[in-house]
């Protein structure tokens, strides 16, 4: 389950102007950023992870596993696995790239003015839901929130869930939010009707336990915004663009794989690179097959993966200002160095056949 922690909601960490001072490259030499192609050579890198090695990250293994990042021209790729401070460290150069949400990531940048842009986006569609017991709850629209008690997180979730009723025009007076951890038991117990919860983890989890569930998604009722989004640093991106490009094709690479073969990417998880975290193959596997129409929607399909349309950047800060978050499509999101490299390499941009 997951913890009260700044990637998964809206919780603020500080960013120091000690962090600032020490900003640094973690991408190799300067020398590194004159090559580029096949000779390019960018020593070791790392990536904090938004959550533990699951099949969320499936991408990411497939481009270990298989080679691409060290073609991309990395001598070592590091998974740092949450939860932490991803913006955080990402500002400070602790890490090189980190996986979060465009809420968690515009709020510290609105708040702190922290250095950081999104240069990519593996989900289109966020997999915040309101999770509910199919004959219980069976909340399946917003209107069926009205008279209900819902356990949210404390913590940040509440500013999402109450932005959840703005734009849907529900009367908060109406609704009974409880404060819940990330354990989904209290709806299991009856003590709510709905609980604020991921699609591809709580509600996975509760299916599987043999109940019949019903999300309500956020992204399907008024606040579209990407999530599990690369996020790096203006100095990298500045100082190092050749490196975020072949890091970038890397995960293009990892994630036409993912897509295309979600079973290997769940066993990945289970056996390999989350093997020490016990975890259960059904669940994994059901986590790597939903995660797929995340992953690939529309706009994907015409634009390639990890793109971000301009409606869905417009989106995706409109949706951050219901939650009190106030930023720009320019200060939130970079999406220049994806598109040089789809342009350099189309076949890159390319959905495998039958996902």
């Amino acid at each position: 389950m997951k913890n009260p922690v700044h990637s998964r909601g809206l919780k603020l960490t500080t960013f120091s102007a000690v962090a600032l001072l020490a900003l640094t490259s973690c991408g190799g030499d300067d020398s590194a950023s004159a090559e580029s192609g096949e000779d390019a050579s960018y020593g070791d890198i790392n990536i904090a992870l938004s959550w533990v090695e699951n099949a969320e990250f499936a991408g990411e293994f497939f481009a270990q596993e298989n080679g691409y990042y060290e073609e991309a021209g990395f001598e070592t790729v590091e998974f740092i696995p949450g939860p932490g401070p991803i913006e955080n460290m990402v500002a400070s150069g602790e890490a090189t790239f980190g996986t979060s949400n465009a809420v968690a990531t515009g709020e510290i940048i609105a708040e702190e003015d922290a250095p950081l842009k999104i240069v990519g986006a593996k989900y289109q569609r966020n997999p915040f839901t309101i999770l509910s017991l199919a004959d219980e709850g069976n909340i399946a629209s917003p209107e069926d929130l009205e008279g209900k008690t819902i356990g949210v997180q404390a913590g940040g979730n509440e500013a999402l869930f109450e932005a959840l009723l703005e734009v849907n025009d529900i009367d908060p007076d109406s609704v009974e939010m409880v404060p819940v951890e990330y354990d989904p038991a209290p709806l299991l117990d009856g003590e709510v009707d709905g609980f604020f919860a991921y699609v591809i983890n709580e509600s996975i989890t509760v299916e599987l336990m043999g109940h019949e569930v019903t999300d309500l998604m956020l992204s399907e009722n008024g606040l579209p915004f990407v999530a599990e989004a690369f996020i790096t640093s203006e100095e990298m991106i500045e100082e190092e663009p050749e490196l975020i490009k072949s890091f970038l094709e890397a995960e293009l690479q990892g994630w036409q794989d993912a897509v295309s073969d979600p079973e290997e990417g769940a066993r990945l998880a289970v056996e390999e690179y989350g093997a020490h975290l016990d975890l259960e193959m059904d669940k994994e596997l059901r986590q790597a097959e939903v995660q797929v129409d995340l992953v690939v929607t529309d706009e994907v399909r015409e634009n390639g993966l990890l793109t971000i349309s301009e409606d869905l950047q417009a989106e995706s800060v409109d949706s951050l200002e219901r939650a009190g978050v106030d930023v720009t499509a320019e200060e939130l999101f970079d999406l220049s160095l994806l598109s040089e490299l789809l342009e350099e390499k189309p076949e890159l941009a390319e959905i495998p056949d039958g996902v």
